[in-house]
């Protein structure tokens, strides 16, 4: 991968994640990546790394071999028009990170025989812990098996049907949120029972990291868990209990569902 030339047009929040997920991975080298936006004053903190920030697309997609779209799905379509006579189907590897934007959009908008990958990181991207779905309209394992190179090194990845692109961007890329907003609110009841704010904050948060680490390294559903921290007539059931009384999970339930049918519109 240190040899690969990337270009990531379209720096935006979820574009600099994934940047700076990749600058700070060893098996890339800086020098070879190259990031665009129109206004570079954002990203301005980001030249002393050794990557090359410029607002010219053409010369950004000239210079590099895998091209990943940060643009807004609005967005997308029309710069790939005029990026199409640039972009070379012997040489380019186009991966879009744009919701609800199909292969097949992007496909009959850049040259035919392009290999063009949809992926959908999320921002835990920024210190190399995103979770990226993957699709692709291409057989070629050299090339898929690069994408995912690509991807792990700012995270862990998981190839997917494309008609489940947008249930990923909901549960990974919103679940960020989602996740966040409850540890808010584990930090709101710590401070109520008695820590100040910093400290209820870091307790939540590495109790947080705590449970995701014990899945991952168990390979365990959520309630096999639970059921170990759950003692008869103890202060853990009786405060889950209290939570479900209040629809903790019919609401998060609803609310991916939500947010999913409000990728569809």
């Amino acid at each position: 991968m240190k040899n690969k030339k990337i270009a990531i047009i379209g720096c935006g929040n979820l574009g600099e994640s994934v940047l700076n997920g990749l600058i700070s991975n060893t098996d890339f080298t800086n020098s070879n990546i190259t990031a665009t936006r129109r206004n570079l004053q954002p990203i301005d903190h980001l030249k002393d790394t050794g990557i090359k920030l410029t607002s010219d697309n053409v010369k950004a997609i000239q210079e590099s071999e895998i091209i990943i779209l940060g643009l807004k799905p609005f967005n997308i379509l029309p710069v790939l028009k005029e990026l199409r006579s640039h972009i070379n189907p012997d040489k380019h590897i186009v991966v879009s990170l744009a919701t609800a934007v199909t292969i097949e959009d992007i496909q009959n908008t850049v040259e035919p025989g392009v290999s063009v990958f949809r992926a959908m990181p999320n921002t835990a991207a920024d210190v190399g812990m995103s979770m990226t779905c993957i699709c692709s309209n291409t057989d070629n394992e050299e090339k898929n098996l690069l994408i995912q190179q690509c991807f792990d090194s700012i995270g862990s990845t998981i190839t997917i049907d494309e008609n489940l692109m947008d249930s990923a961007t909901v549960l990974g890329a919103c679940g960020i949120a989602y996740v966040l907003r409850f540890m808010r609110a584990m930090t709101e009841g710590g401070v109520q029972i008695g820590f100040d704010a910093q400290t209820a904050c870091d307790i939540a948060k590495h109790t947080v990291k705590g449970a995701a680490e014990l899945l991952i390294g168990r390979n365990q559903h959520p309630e096999v868990e639970i059921d170990k921290v759950t003692t008869p007539k103890g202060c853990t059931i009786a405060g889950l209990n209290e939570m479900e009384h209040n629809g903790l999970s019919s609401s998060v339930i609803k609310g991916i569902v939500a947010s999913f049918e409000q990728s569809k519109k």
